[in-house]
């Protein structure tokens, strides 16, 4: 009854309902997101995702369009920029709680969940699935799902000393961060972005790089409108500079409605290399593996991707899918930097 409540205080929401432009599992991600905002919050939230006409509208497939944890993804990636407590603070309340918790289930089985931060656990999953790639072939009848709590109990029964034991260590897993620059300089606490997470304090992301995690790679957004710089190639093999640039403007697979996030995915050639394919951004894309040999071996065919935007995708009846554009915003300045050199709509070059 009460998100019924939620959903009926928000028309863009109620109307888009009513009228079978979204499901109710898109609807309960408004009313999700939106507790604790304001109700001014709410309306712009609502505003961003609903209204054609706002100022900034989304960008991409309608919500609709997107299956619901993609639109949850996106939702709350607004939500985290546009809080009215800064996300340092919330993140410094979520450390204080943070817990392990046990709960007995059925047929002689247990659930164990860690509430952590954020990167902490992302590096703990990437290691994981990593670990579990390396496992699997033809003697090795486990899946990956079930190879990834098997892992996970190994470490955590393994042997460790008692000094050990109550140390974090810093992440080793691939984590890749999307930062302003300002923001690594501590000059502002703009969020930056976590690969296969969202957006993070920025006081976590100039820990990592203080504490010198391991494979922590930096990308620097460009602070006129917040979208990483471009990186090219001539030749058809890969660099592990290019496959991380598109691991962080795709963020997942970018077949429509696949939610699997990038450390399983494949940097493919949308326009084949032995057909006059280039290998530059605006020419790749992610693919989960199940996806990759979908788009080779069936009518599916994406469309071209842009510097910044992953690619679309057609299906073998001709329905066009839209790219889920990220919802990129210019970088936040300091205002100190502001009033030296006034407005930066006037410096852009």
């Amino acid at each position: 009854m009460d998100q019924s409540r939620k959903v009926c205080s928000l028309p863009p929401v109620f109307e888009a309902l009513a009228a079978g432009d979204m499901s109710w599992q898109h609807a309960k991600v408004i009313v999700d997101e939106t507790e604790g905002l304001t109700p001014e919050g709410a309306v712009k939230l609502v505003a961003h995702f609903f209204d054609p006409d706002a100022p900034h509208p989304a960008r991409g497939a309608v919500p609709g369009e997107l299956v619901p944890s993609r639109f949850r993804a996106k939702v709350r990636g607004w939500r985290e920029r546009h809080h009215p407590e800064s996300i340092e603070k919330r993140h410094t309340k979520g450390y204080a709680d943070r817990r392990m918790e046990y709960s007995p289930d059925k047929d002689g089985m247990a659930w164990v969940s860690l509430y952590l931060p954020g990167d902490t656990a992302c590096a703990i999953w990437n290691r994981t699935t990593a670990t579990a790639r390396g496992l699997q072939g033809p003697d090795e009848p486990r899946t990956i799902t079930q190879l990834r709590p098997d892992i996970a109990a190994s470490l955590l029964l393994g042997s460790g000393t008692a000094s050990e034991l109550g140390e974090v260590p810093t992440p080793r897993a691939d984590v890749l961060v999307m930062v302003p620059v300002l923001s690594l300089l501590g000059a502002t606490d703009e969020p930056a972005v976590l690969d296969g997470m969202g957006p993070i304090p920025a006081s976590m992301a100039r820990k990592l790089v203080a504490d010198g995690a391991d494979s922590f790679y930096r990308v620097l957004v460009d602070p006129r409108d917040g979208a990483p710089l471009e990186i090219g190639r001539k030749n058809y093999r890969l660099t592990e500079t290019i496959k991380r640039w598109i691991r962080m403007r795709d963020t997942k697979c970018t077949f429509p409605g696949c939610t699997n996030h990038t450390p399983d995915n494949e940097t493919d050639h949308l326009q084949a290399w032995e057909h006059g394919g280039t290998t530059g951004t605006t020419n790749l894309a992610q693919l989960c593996p199940k996806h990759h040999r979908l788009k080779h071996h069936s009518p599916w065919t994406p469309g071209t991707a842009t510097n910044n935007d992953p690619p679309g995708w057609t299906s073998p009846t001709g329905r066009h899918y839209k790219p889920e554009h990220p919802d990129t915003e210019p970088t936040h300045w300091p205002q100190w930097l502001l009033a030296l050199f006034g407005d930066t709509s006037e410096r852009e070059t």
